[in-house]
């Protein structure tokens, strides 16, 4: 057994309050270290939190002018930032005088855009002074807010994309352009629905805090609690039963959540005992609870702040996405499943007894309303509504069955602590714990909206994302022509079709070192949108459809919470476990590798597009499900042949040749080229023959 692997001696292993500690330190790091405010000052801030909460679901479901959502709801998220992040670590759990100028000034900025009228948006083309003074002052206080609430590096990118649009003449080609000024500069990111007003934020106040705010409820109601006692219930007891608890459990809670290091915190409290006793060791477990935590930002309904952003920047349902993330998001819990199960196998882990729970029947007979929860969302949009009514709808059924709820301990383990349901006699409490939840989970992501909007009025000022594009393409053309004279030394025929594959295939792989680059310095959100205007138009330039091109991105993007120096997930994980975050790090690549090809399938050839369902429900009425099912298929096979060869076992220990050809063959399944579905399982048939044919014992790996 490997160090990572080997079990620990302990009979009862607990999760320690500095363990906790650790883990809300890296929550922190995601959502901001939130001040935690005394008497009237807390009750004002409460009381602010939860009026912005009652606004956006009034807006939600009233009518409200675009310009006045997106203002408003700028105001609240730049004072709630200086009211409850400190400018400072040391200055923590107080309110400063500056913090009181920042969030007045940023009250004026708003009320001047608000009030201004038409003759406000006429004047964005040749600011005045104080417009200039004022824009100048609203995009510091973004940059600020951003700060405080995400760190430096998305301020800091936010400038140095701001020094591009200005110094853009002195700049070399391809790299230049006319250059801005400051009224210019002003005027697109503070008097018009574009820069700081613009996609970014429109989708933050109509969608985003909406989900949260769902989600808080949900949390509040009991529903979580339910969900991991009911994936205790379900698998628990088996070898594999640990690690299977693990991946339900994080795809019931992380789908309402979206949020990768909530869940993997939340869950990694009570299941990281049981994966000690199953034989994980710490950075083993740790691991997999952060794989696990990962696949709330691409697990429907909610699947994260930047799955918003695409049917924005798309101009589609949000429906749609949620279609196009279903079959990636099975194939992702079936990699994470089969990882499971070769683990038990691999280090013959003991069957593991989960004591004092409630079974699978009892739970469900009686707490099943919480499934209600879980699927209104989608409910409400197949009948007809739209996204904002929908998540409004489905807030208010998940509202409703809190007054369902009848006992939270039904299991020893007690994940929501001080959480309590909306229910009778508690719902004052909880309802305003809910709502203001709602808004206070939200700010960070919100700042970063904000601070993106800066990125993208750059990009769309200076035409930067052609640029950037063309600047790709060169090199997967450079590329290209390399490997093409290569394979005529060895005499291979060039065709215009084989050119075009590898030029596609370079620049998808250009791309997701781009994405996942930008990924290791900023949050999902931001990278998402960064890359989604700088490097999706190199791959729509070669033919690739735009929704596939999003999410790809996307896909990659996610890839920040699993990557240095931003691997919030698994470092949360580590502090839990106490294992090596870096080790712990690397532990949740081996989980999520996998299954993080597949984006490669529906961008290298369009019948890679039965993957996302071809896109939208328009085009699924006359899908070719053929397609579709061998492409599913397939991408099954050829993820069981990666989670083989990443994990060193398929039905024993694996040979090196055995290892190499089963990569290969899941390598050649991932292209979606009916050749290659051949190459690859032909290379799998030749593995299980050689297993067959050696006489050892499937014994546990040394």
């Amino acid at each position: 057994m490997s160090e990572n692997q080997q079990p620990q001696r302990q009979d009862e292993p607990v999760v320690t309050e500095e363990a906790l500690k650790k883990a809300e330190h890296y929550i922190e790091e995601e959502e901001g270290a939130i001040n935690k405010l005394p008497g009237a000052l807390g009750v004002f801030t409460t009381a602010l939190a939860v009026i912005m909460s009652v606004f956006h679901l009034y807006a939600a479901y009233g009518i409200m002018p675009t310009h006045i959502l997106r203002g408003i709801h700028v105001a609240f998220i730049l004072v709630l930032c200086y009211l409850l992040f400190p400018v400072v670590k040391r200055f923590r759990h107080r309110v400063c005088w500056w913090d009181w100028l920042a969030a007045l000034i940023s009250l004026v900025i708003v009320c001047n855009m608000l009030f201004g009228g038409d003759a406000f948006l006429e004047r964005a083309i040749d600011p005045d002074t104080w417009d200039k003074i004022l824009g100048v002052a609203l995009i510091l206080l973004v940059l600020e807010a951003a700060r405080r609430s995400t760190g430096w590096i998305m301020p800091f990118i936010c400038v140095l994309f701001l020094i591009y649009a200005v110094v853009g003449p002195y700049l070399p080609a391809p790299w230049t352009h006319y250059g801005m000024d400051t009224g210019r500069i002003v005027g697109h990111m503070y008097m018009t629905l574009e820069g700081i007003f613009g996609v970014a934020i429109d989708v933050s106040s109509s969608l985003i805090i909406l989900f949260t705010i769902y989600g808080a409820f949900l949390q509040y109601s009991g529903a979580g609690k339910f969900f991991i006692d009911f994936s205790f219930a379900a698998m628990g007891g088996k070898p594999t039963g640990a690690g299977r608890t693990v991946v339900l459990a994080s795809f019931l809670l992380g789908g309402p959540s979206g949020s990768g290091v909530a869940t993997t915190v939340t869950l990694g409290t009570v299941a990281y005992p049981m994966l000690v006793k199953a034989g994980y060791g710490k950075n083993a477990a740790g691991g997999l609870l952060a794989a696990g935590g990962l696949g709330a930002i691409i697990s429907p309904p909610v699947l994260g702040a930047a799955a918003f952003l695409i049917a924005q920047f798309l101009n589609i349902s949000y429906l749609d996405v949620i279609l196009m993330a279903t079959i990636p998001t099975l194939l992702y819990y079936f990699a994470l499943f089969l990882m499971v199960e070769i683990d038990a196998r691999k280090f013959g882990m003991p069957d593991v007894i989960i004591e004092k729970h409630a079974t699978m029947g009892v739970l469900t007979r009686n707490y099943w309303f919480h499934f209600l929860s879980l699927v209104a969302i989608i409910f409400f949009m197949v009948i007809g509504f739209s996204p904002v009514v929908s998540v409004f709808w489905a807030t208010a059924v998940a509202f409703a069955c809190s007054f369902l709820h009848v006992d939270c301990a039904l299991i020893s383990y007690d994940v929501l602590r001080g959480k309590r349901p909306l229910g009778p006699g508690l719902w004052n409490s909880g309802l305003i714990k809910a709502l203001e939840g709602g808004s206070v989970g939200m700010l960070s992501v919100g700042a970063t909206c904000a601070a993106a909007g800066i990125i993208v009025g750059v990009v769309t000022l200076t035409g930067l994302g052609l640029k950037f594009s063309s600047i790709v393409l060169q090199y997967a053309d450079s590329g290209t022509r390399a490997i093409m004279s290569l394979l005529g030394a060895v005499g291979f025929e060039q065709t215009a079709s084989l050119l075009h594959d590898v030029k596609l295939l370079l620049t998808a792989i250009f791309t997701s070192l781009i994405v996942w680059i930008v990924g290791l310095a900023v949050p999902v959100t931001a990278s998402y949108i960064i890359c989604a205007v700088i490097a999706a138009p190199a791959l729509i330039q070669l033919g690739v459809a735009g929704y596939a091109a999003h999410m790809f991105i996307f896909y990659y993007a996610v890839l920040s919470e699993v990557s240095p120096p931003t691997a919030l997930s698994p470092f949360a994980a580590a502090a839990i476990t106490g294992g090596d975050p870096y080790i712990t790090t690397l532990q949740s690549w081996k989980y999520t590798m996998p299954a993080f090809l597949v984006p490669f399938m529906f961008v290298l050839d369009p019948a890679g597009l039965g993957l996302l369902l071809m896109g939208s429900f328009k085009n699924l009425a006359s899908a070719p499900w053929g397609e579709i099912a061998v492409v599913s298929v397939t991408a099954m096979i050829g993820i069981a042949a990666l989670a083989a060869g990443v994990q060193n076992w398929l039905f024993k220990k694996t040979t090196w040749p055995e290892r190499w050809l089963l990569i290969i063959a899941g390598l050649a399944l991932m292209y979606p080229k009916p050749l290659l579905d051949y190459v690859g399982i032909a290379l799998i048939a030749v593995v299980i023959v050689m297993q067959k044919l050696r006489k050892e014992g499937a014994h546990a790996a040394a």
